[in-house]
């Protein structure tokens, strides 16, 4: 500890030095002509000017590491497309500007301009005819053998994480090659990208515990949105009969390692289609992305391979509970029976208060806890009963269920999807049994007056879905934890030392 306060009280001391002298430590009129890949590039293809040392490259970075010889330096600077070597000389750059030179940090960022030449081992390097100071780091970079290992200094410094940790930076490249990626599967369908409110007078959307906040020129309570759901059928209502949002949602919940309080979704709706359609597309799109994004549709996450190639599995709930979960048939059919089979595997309940649960949400609340973990390859399960599914519409073979999916990949869910219900009747009546139920967790849960109002209207027959991006992006590059996809998750204030 007090080595590091040394170094920090030194480097505090040089730069006090440093303004004494006049030395501007943050100008900005340096002209960047090249990154590191654009050197790379030149010097792959062959560029005789380039290899031949005749064409002047400009370049700018921040200093990773600097290995003194007397006169000269070696030194490795990286900008946003990689790390290169640069070399410095006194009899080239001249005795002040050298002096100079050394006076400079690991951490600071640099400006280097001059030709391109290869060491006798064969690295190209940047010979700097000039070079410049352009921002003083005030603090040392973490150490550099060991890094930056410690999680929670990881996300919540998470600039450091992405200066330190090549890996790291890559995630979030591959993140954002997903989004760019599923927009374009979806612009190249003719669906509408569109925007829907982040703050709503309704908490609705879907079934979850909302942050509510308080609008003072308007004087009303505004909340968070769960979901964009509602808003987006209203566009379909509308006419907009395939639109898209990827969205940022809140939910005032629990934090895990697959959840957290700010999320991403993608969230879609095709009119004249089915929730079989869109299990189609959905399945298209997620080999879609795993190529642009990994170049395979086999993908490797947490020791399990990943097939995306192969048909998805497909199998109803009750299927699942009794193939994959070993459930006897029997029991799906009793009530009593259900409830004892849950306590005794562990399933989140309390007979008393939950006596009166509904046998929808007791045997989904089995499947969360006995299948849900055990579905590793991509499989569809469909068939949710009507009181878990308040939005879905009632399948035509079987009232008491819905035309619904949930997509299970790696043991957890990363889609839900479904047959719109459009029926304003309907949907009504289901609005109302919810809020009826309502409970302490979703106890800010109220009936859309206005999204009724637009059913009346008439919508089409659609298909929805929502796609977790986070859980997604951990498939693609092998996040154990969300935190690991999301540039600042949300953390407990850090204890004051």
């Amino acid at each position: 500890m007090k080595q590091a306060k040394d170094v920090i009280t030194r480097r505090r001391e040089k730069i006090e030095a440093l303004k004494a002298e006049g030395v501007e430590l943050f100008p900005n009129d340096f002209t960047v002509t090249h990154t590191v890949a654009d050197i790379c590039d030149a010097i792959e293809s062959g560029d005789e000017q380039v290899t031949g040392g005749h064409t002047l490259m400009s370049a700018a970075g921040r200093i990773m590491a600097v290995n003194r010889f007397g006169r000269s330096a070696f030194i490795r600077f990286k900008d946003r497309s990689g790390q290169m070597q640069a070399y410095v000389r006194q009899d080239r750059v001249g005795e002040d500007e050298y002096a100079f030179f050394k006076k400079l940090d690991i951490g600071d960022f640099i400006g280097l301009k001059g030709p391109v030449f290869a060491t006798k081992t064969g690295e190209w390097t940047l010979l700097a005819d000039e070079f410049k100071l352009l921002a003083k780091a005030y603090l040392p970079l973490p150490e550099k053998f060991h890094g930056l290992k410690d999680p929670e200094k990881r996300y919540r410094q998470r600039y450091l994480d992405l200066m330190m940790n090549p890996e790291v930076r890559e995630v979030f490249v591959k993140r954002s090659r997903l989004i760019r990626e599923i927009r374009n599967f979806l612009l190249q369908r003719d669906y509408l990208e569109v925007e829907t409110p982040m703050m709503q007078p309704i908490a609705g959307g879907a079934d979850a515990r909302p942050f509510k906040t308080h609008h003072n020129a308007l004087d009303m309570d505004l909340y968070l949105r769960i979901a964009p759901e509602l808003y987006l059928k209203r566009l379909v209502v509308g006419g907009f009969e395939r639109v898209f949002e990827i969205n940022r949602s809140f939910r005032n919940e629990g934090v895990s390692t697959q959840h957290n309080p700010e999320f991403t979704m993608l969230e879609f709706y095709q009119a004249y289609a089915t929730y079989e359609d869109l299990m189609d597309l959905t399945e298209e799109m997620f080999r879609y992305a795993a190529r642009a994004v990994t170049g395979k549709t086999t993908v490797a996450y947490q020791g399990e391979t990943l097939d995306f190639e192969s048909r998805w599995r497909r199998m109803t709930l009750f299927e699942a509970l009794v193939s994959v979960g070993g459930i006897p048939g029997q029991l799906l059919e009793d009530r009593a029976g259900l409830m004892d089979f849950a306590v005794s595997r562990g399933v989140s309940l309390d007979r008393a208060k939950d006596a009166d649960i509904s046998f929808g949400k007791l045997i989904t609340k089995v499947f969360d806890h006995v299948v849900e973990p055990e579905l590793i390859q991509p499989t569809f399960i469909t068939g949710y009963p009507v009181e878990v599914s308040p939005l879905s519409r009632r399948s035509s073979r079987d009232p008491e269920i819905t035309e619904r999916f949930e997509l299970f990949i790696a043991g957890r869910e990363i889609a839900n999807g479904f047959s719109e219900l459009n029926d304003p009747v309907d949907q009504k009546e289901r609005f109302l049994r919810q809020v009826e139920n309502r409970d302490s967790e979703n106890e800010e849960l109220q009936m859309d007056e206005d999204y009724i109002l637009a059913l009346e209207y008439g919508m089409p027959p659609t298909a929805g879905e929502g796609v977790g991006i986070d859980r997604l992006a951990m498939l693609l590059t092998d996040s154990a934890s969300i935190r690991d996809v999301i540039l600042f998750p949300h953390l407990k204030p850090a204890e004051k030392k």
